[in-house]
């Protein structure tokens, strides 16, 4: 158990306008591109309306950690669980940071240590360096280096050196990421012969490799936060990223118009025409947006934690994350324990995350329990499909009422295309005489989600859905006021569109 700090940002109250009009991802919220991240508004606002100070807060799907860190700075005791590795470790992160000037001075080490190494695998003949090779399959197109001004590019034609340098790795393996593990599931173009070297060039994965042999040498205390960096850079070292024209993505075809480098967003597409970028440089871009996150926080307040959620439960610790199956986590909870369980669950056939997450786990090094993921899978060979999801989903909710309070309330964050979805979520409460359904309303987005899901049948939002179990009444009538108040407010359960 350690005494830990936490950044108590917004303990002003959040109003009901600013759940239906959230700011945009700012400071640690938009550090890395985990797809799962809710606006923090409409979270702070369920947690201060349907909890008192002290009280217990758990979150069985953890998702980027957003709810984690909205009650631990409203004071309630909070316990978080995700079969996700990165998810537990996205969460650390984000309520036990490192100091500005510890990650300051371990950035400014490796900049001076393992930044001239990965220079010099960039090297053009004349000395400079470069900063994008652009490919079409195996042929090399262009090098691009920063004129003296570093606002414009200079596109150059490859060289012997160019090329002599790109083969020097193109063989090379990692020392440092465990193997990947892969299914085969064509919605996210994976199959289980993809290996890193298909998804990282040779030299790539050595400036890779550099990065983590000197980030496992450093402190304990900032570790995870590099590490974590790397990760959010690590789609940008890939060959993920499009080289993009005034057309869109090129996905092989040659244009003449002037070419910009694409975002990798998700999924494992391999298109023929991509980008090759500077390890380097896509580290260092989200070293410095981490240390301007960290530079602009205000001043800490403590708290403790535990790896036993029971210390939670006894008053013991304020926190607990753990990762792992979380009915098996719920089942070791005592009965009517929790007064709140707010979470965004797997929402049917929409995001594979525990698949789509394998290369940033190998980057950390942890091996997920692939078998007890809650989720639709298009991956055969997983044994994930709607009737396993619809079994799993009902035993988790069996758990989570068992541990509610008499007064407790289960809010559930969701969204499918499929009308079965909701209709499970409908017999929550019509088969249970120990929930009730008191209401909905839409939660609303800062900005479009690059996972937005256009299927037919799909709502453009999520749904909060608030459930409340029976026995001793509690809540004050004004904060349900306050939730009814919410735009788009609703007693009627939503339906699906077909």
């Amino acid at each position: 158990m350690e005494q830990r700090t936490l950044f108590p940002i917004e303990r002003l109250s959040i109003t009901k306008a600013s759940v239906s009009s959230p700011q945009g991802y700012k400071g640690f919220a938009s550090l890395h591109k985990y797809w799962g991240k809710k606006p923090a508004e409409c979270l702070a606002y369920l947690i201060e309306q349907l909890t008192q100070e002290g009280e217990i807060v758990i979150d069985p799907f953890l998702g980027y950690g957003t709810i984690a860190r909205e009650a631990l700075i409203r004071k309630r005791r909070f316990i978080g669980i995700d079969i996700n590795p990165i998810s537990v470790e996205l969460t650390k992160n984000l309520i036990t940071p490192p100091s500005y000037d510890e990650l300051f001075v371990a950035f400014a080490l490796m900049e001076r240590e393992v930044k001239p190494k990965i220079d010099e695998s960039y090297q053009l003949a004349d000395g400079r360096v470069a900063t994008h090779f652009l490919w079409n399959n195996s042929q090399l197109e262009s090098v691009w280096v920063k004129t003296s001004t570093a606002r414009k590019r200079e596109e150059l034609k490859p060289t012997d050196h160019d090329l002599e340098k790109s083969e020097k790795y193109q063989n090379y393996s990692s020392q440092q990421m465990r193997s990947l593990r892969f299914f085969r599931n064509s919605r996210i173009n994976a199959s289980p012969n993809l290996k890193s070297e298909d998804l990282f060039t040779g030299r790539a994965l050595r400036n890779i490799d550099l990065l983590l042999e000197h980030i496992h040498a450093q402190p304990h205390c900032v570790q995870r936060a590099m590490l974590l960096t790397l990760t959010a850079a690590s789609g940008q070292m890939s060959k993920m990223v499009f080289a993009v024209s005034e057309r869109g993505k090129n996905g092989g075809n040659k244009s003449d118009k002037a070419m910009s480098v694409g975002s990798w967003v998700i999924g494992f597409w391999r298109p023929k025409r991509h980008f090759e970028i500077n390890v380097w440089n896509c580290f260092f871009i989200r070293a410095k947006k981490l240390l301007k996150a960290l530079r602009e926080a205000p001043l800490l307040t403590r708290f403790t934690d535990s790896a036993d959620p029971m210390d939670v439960v006894n008053s013991f610790a304020d926190v607990s994350l753990i990762n792992d199956d979380c009915r098996e986590v719920l089942s070791r909870l005592p009965e009517k324990s929790v007064s709140l369980l707010l979470t965004d669950p797997p929402h049917s056939d929409r995001i594979p995350y525990l698949e789509l997450s394998e290369f940033w786990n190998a980057i950390l090094g942890f091996k997920p329990f692939f078998e007890k993921e809650i989720v639709v899978s298009n991956a055969l060979e997983r044994g994930k499909g709607r009737t396993t999801y619809t079994k799993e989903m009902y035993d988790f909710f069996l758990e989570a009422i068992r541990v509610l309070s008499n007064w407790g309330i289960m809010v559930i964050i969701f969204n499918a295309c499929d009308h079965q979805s909701w209709e499970n979520l409908r017999a929550v409460s019509e088969n249970s005489s120990e929930v009730v359904f008191r209401g909905c309303f839409p939660m609303s987005y800062s900005a479009k989600s690059v996972v937005q899901d256009n299927r037919a049948g799909s709502l453009k939002h999520d749904y909060v859905l608030i459930y409340q179990k029976t026995g001793e009444q509690r809540g004050t009538d004004d904060s349900w006021r306050k939730l009814e108040a919410i735009h788009g407010w609703s007693t009627l359960f939503p339906k699906s569109k077909d």
